[in-house]
């Protein structure tokens, strides 16, 4: 945030001093348990932006999705054999917006960076005994904004294996990633099992449900990063374009744009976004 373009080596770092007192969550004390600590980053980069957001504003992007995830283990009724996979597909949501570039969409795993490649599909059913339903971007995940957040994605697939365990770990489910300068939040993360009965259960961030039968209905939510400025100073044509695409919904477009679209043709109604923005501005 400094500056990009200075090497990363002993004379950069060493006018600074980090102070974690021992005991405190970020420097735990044995035998504190420490498996989730590495997901403690991204809310420690959410912290530093929000603290030098108001002096470097041109440095710094809106926030994260923050990372939502399970796991599903039992056995594959196909093979008689264990299996466990780890839902990659559904992982990490978008990244926050910063002036003059919209945020990354579904950014998956940021060190393999693959977003919605992230898991092969083909390779997924033969792993496992799940059968994938749909994986795509989700319409109006993304955080508003003169420049929007990365979209999230919607992950569906139907589970093939009775006595199924799921473990859910993560966060995001409770707050959204933040916007900056006008810029609007993400959509919230969340998991269901929708069992075959017609039961609905929403596990939580750190949370282990067992005994999930057979045909229960996976959904998973990954939500957009945060927006950066004020939505209305969005263009009205790029608006247009993204409902067009399916990135916003029409109702989008007029509550958090101020644009107003005819809901057959698409057009542009220029009087009633004109007094839309004019009235939000």
């Amino acid at each position: 945030m400094v500056n990009p373009d200075i090497p990363h080596n002993e004379g950069m770092v060493e006018p600074i001093e980090i102070i974690i007192p021992e005991g405190t969550i970020l420097n735990a004390s044995y035998p504190a348990a420490t498996t989730f600590g590495n997901h403690l980053c991204p809310p420690n980069a959410d912290a530093i932006i929000r603290a030098l957001a108001p002096v470097i504003p041109d440095r710094v992007t809106a926030g994260w999705n923050q990372l939502l995830c399970a796991l599903t283990t039992g056995v594959d009724p196909r093979k008689g054999e264990k299996y466990v996979d780890i839902g990659f597909m559904g992982l990490k949501g978008g990244s926050g917006a910063m002036r003059g570039t919209d945020g990354y969409d579904h950014i998956g795993m940021i060190d393999a960076s693959g977003g919605v490649l992230d898991q092969d599909y083909e390779m997924f059913e033969q792993q496992t005994p799940h059968r994938l339903v749909k994986h795509e971007y989700l319409t109006d995940s993304a955080g508003p904004g003169e420049w929007r957040g990365g979209l999230g994605v919607e992950t569906r697939f139907v589970i093939g294996s009775d006595d199924t365990t799921v473990v859910t770990f993560g966060d995001g489910d409770v707050e959204p990633a933040f916007g900056l300068f006008g810029g609007g939040e993400g959509a919230l993360n969340k998991i269901e099992l929708r069992r075959p009965d017609g039961e609905v259960t929403r596990p939580t961030s750190k949370d282990l449900v067992q005994n999930v039968s057979k045909d229960t209905l996976y959904v998973q939510h990954a939500g957009g990063g945060g927006g950066y400025g004020p939505p209305t100073e969005r263009p009205a044509r790029v608006i247009q374009q993204e409902v067009q695409d399916g990135i916003l919904s029409i109702q989008s477009a007029r509550d958090l744009y101020g644009v107003a679209l005819d809901p057959n043709t698409l057009e542009i109604l220029e009087e009633e976004t004109a007094r839309l923005r004019g009235a939000a501005r």
